[in-house]
């Protein structure tokens, strides 16, 4: 699904053309402002997709943005300033502040973890655990918070998880048979493999593939295995990182960290709009 596609599909979910309130109070050739405010300090992310949503309802609206996607915001500051017909700009409100409240607060999260592991030369990465159909918007409001894609679906790389191991027989038989299929394909991809122990590192590290991921591994565990792992070989760690230990787990030398909660648990950045005295 595309962005317009995403657009009109909540904008019919919101009735935004068939606004009874706006209709019953507003006279139909009323023009006037309106203004979006930030209420909290945070990251934007979503500002072309709220542009987009405005123009859909009413291509008769002008936005002037003073900030862009990636721009921390302050609290009261103006985000954007618009001007048109005025059951318009009601009738698109809540549909472009869904989105750029939402993408907002991933963008701000993001950021979060972004600067908790600044100086350490570890990469904040996003996961797959994100909104149906939203997955592209999420993902670039990781990248407007500082942070990189990881996979963007399952056609981008070969992850190589514990069901997948369990039916292969091992960790070696589950790499090689990704390389096979590489071989075989117009269009090779990396492979990633998670390990749990030590043991499965190890194993893992013979089998050489791309980037090995520790999964729900101390800080201690995931220094050791950096230690066993060559600086060739992508070291990415996931599973219980949160913004209070995630530079502990930066220091210990590991490549990326990836985390699904900026994407599936972010809060909404609170921003508002409000219209201008008529």
């Amino acid at each position: 699904m595309n962005v317009s596609q995403l657009i009109e599909l909540a904008l019919a979910e919101d009735a935004a053309f068939n606004d009874l309130t706006a209709t019953a109070t507003l006279p139909a050739n009323l023009h006037g402002s309106a203004c979006i405010t930030a209420k909290a300090a945070g990251v934007l992310s979503g500002v072309a997709v709220a542009d987009a949503v405005f123009s859909a309802v009413n291509q008769a609206i002008a936005c002037d943005w003073k900030a862009t996607d990636g721009y921390r915001v302050e609290v009261g500051q103006i985000v954007c300033e618009m001007n048109g017909p005025m059951r318009a700009l009601l009738a698109a409100e809540r549909t472009a502040l869904n989105f750029l409240q939402h993408l907002s607060g991933i963008a701000t999260a993001t950021r979060n973890f972004v600067d908790a592991l600044d100086g350490t030369g570890c990469q904040m990465a996003d996961t797959r655990k994100t909104t149906p159909g939203f997955r592209h918007l999420e993902k670039q409001a990781v990248v407007h918070g500082g942070g990189v894609n990881h996979r963007m679906d399952l056609q981008s790389g070969m992850l190589i998880k514990e069901n997948h191991i369990e039916v292969c027989g091992s960790i070696t038989d589950a790499i090689h048979a990704c390389y096979q299929s590489n071989q075989a394909s117009n269009h090779p991809v990396w492979i990633e493999v998670e390990c749990e122990t030590l043991a499965e590192v190890e194993e893992a590290v013979t089998a050489c593939p791309d980037i090995i991921l520790l999964d729900n591994m101390s800080p201690d565990l995931v220094r050791t295995a950096r230690a066993i792992v060559p600086a060739s070989i992508l070291l990415e760690a996931s599973g219980n990182i949160t913004l209070a230990n995630a530079r502990a787990y930066a220091e210990t030398g590991v490549d990326r960290i990836a985390i699904g909660a900026i994407t599936h648990s972010a809060p909404a950045l609170d921003l508002s709009m409000r219209v201008s005295s008529l």
